[in-house]
């Protein structure tokens, strides 16, 4: 990592990683992830042999590759709207070879349709609500549709539509045994972040919070120039029963 530091910041490079080659465009996000993932394991957890995953956002693969060797023998599905990341997450996964990887360039919402998207590259690419120069329309999922069987783990990083997919999802967030919610929000969306809250606790799960951003590092002189003032990590499990 220590080289990496040093290296151009936008400069796309292909780099040995864990025994394969890992390509990635942006340095910084590149390392934030690399941190967040691989020396953090926020996804560490245990699962049965054969877990099925839903891995919504899944950026350039590193949650992908994790998870699949943590878990040898899992299904993943992953979905990754943004034409450069998904570019590079189809070149990674097939790096490393794995079976049973399902990648998908569609967005997670409430319904099966088309919606405008930010291309960025960045960790921050985002449904829109209206068209703009840098957005293409992009084929969008319902996850509701994909919670009506058992789902070991899913992972909900979606940059601000976390509140309008779980709140459609609704009672078949009960198939799900663990989920990880990236939450993307502002102040004036609190009342959506008590009803996330809400539906987790009346769908049997119980969580764990942790800041996912260090937004505001004053937060009673709170700056502007970040689109989202709160940006939390949300670990959610299931009672431990006995």
């Amino acid at each position: 990592m220590r080289f990496l530091k040093n290296s151009p910041v936008n400069k796309p490079r292909t780099i040995k990683f864990l025994e394969h080659s890992i390509s990635f465009a942006r340095r910084d996000d590149f390392l934030h992830s690399l941190k967040e993932i691989f020396i953090e394991d926020i996804y560490y957890q245990r699962l049965g042999a054969n877990p099925f995953i839903i891995d919504c956002g899944a950026n350039i693969g590193l949650s992908v590759i994790y998870l699949k060797r943590l878990f040898p023998g899992a299904k993943i599905i992953a979905f990754e709207p943004d034409e450069e990341n998904f570019r590079l997450l189809k070149k990674n996964i097939e790096s490393f070879g794995f079976d049973n990887v399902e990648i998908n360039k569609e967005a997670i919402w409430i319904e099966d349709t088309q919606l405008n998207f930010s291309n960025t590259g960045t960790l921050g690419s985002k449904v829109e609500d209206t068209a703009s120069n840098s957005s293409q329309l992009v084929k969008a999922r319902r996850l509701k549709d994909m919670l009506q069987q058992r789902v070991d783990f899913l992972k909900l990083d979606i940059e601000g539509a976390e509140y309008a997919v779980l709140k459609d999802a609704g009672e078949n967030l009960r198939n799900a045994e663990n989920i990880f919610i990236e939450y993307h929000g502002t102040f004036e969306q609190t009342r959506e972040l008590t009803e996330i809250f809400e539906l987790l606790t009346k769908t049997g799960f119980q969580y764990y919070i942790k800041e996912a951003a260090h937004i505001h590092p004053t937060p009673f002189l709170r700056g502007k120039g970040n689109p989202f003032d709160v940006q939390l990590n949300i670990f959610c499990f299931k009672p431990i029963i006995g």
